[in-house]
């Protein structure tokens, strides 16, 4: 979505609004299928109308992903003990996931592929998944400076079967398993984790 240069008339919209609207249409068709005119649709906004106000459908997408992370993100619980965190932040996955307003993640599942014409967008979610990581490698690493995990845990390979979860119960939230089902993966992987130490 390329800039405007025509001039119009001031804006009386509210962009609040209009940003959140633009949220549940990436949410709901990703970013590449969340075309222009979908985005006007939610918006009540005219194409050069959302040109000046956030630039381009790669800045709505960023900014759009900013407010998801601000209002549905989540974390494992730090003040939980380990396996309890994880377990909850799995549950609570597969809660969100599978709720309204949305299905799925917005970050997990809202641009897995794309063509070279986003690579703005893509380093957008790429990144917010890469904090997510560290925040998982993070907390085990404190978990095995506390004991609750051993020494001997590769805390990277946890980290990202961890992720790679969260990932999967996305996809799969967005192919209509129910939070039950979801739920199941949960639990298994909470008896996959590893026990701590005596």
């Amino acid at each position: 979505m390329e800039s405007s240069r025509k001039v119009g008339r001031p804006r009386t919209f509210d962009s609040e609004e209009a940003l959140e609207r633009a949220l549940h249409v990436f949410w709901e068709h990703g970013y590449e299928g969340a075309s222009v005119t979908l985005l006007q649709e939610a918006t009540g906004l005219t194409a050069p109308q959302l040109y000046r106000a956030f630039t381009s459908k790669e800045h709505l997408f960023q900014l759009a992903v900013q407010r998801y992370q601000q209002r549905y993100g989540f974390a494992p619980d730090p003040d939980l003990p380990f396996a309890q965190s994880i377990a909850e932040f799995l549950d609570r996955a597969a809660r969100e996931f599978t709720t309204e307003p949305g299905r799925g993640c917005l970050v997990s599942t809202g641009l897995l592929a794309t063509g070279r014409h986003a690579e703005v967008a893509a380093a957008v979610v790429r990144a917010e998944r890469e904090q997510a990581l560290a925040g998982l490698l993070a907390r085990i690493r404190t978990a095995q400076e506390a004991g609750e995990v051993p020494s001997t845990t590769d805390a990277e390979g946890l980290a990202r079967t961890i992720g790679a979860l969260v990932q999967g119960m996305s996809v799969q939230a967005r192919d209509g398993a129910g939070y039950p089902a979801l739920s199941a993966v949960a639990a298994t992987a909470r008896a996959l984790l590893p026990a701590p130490v005596a």
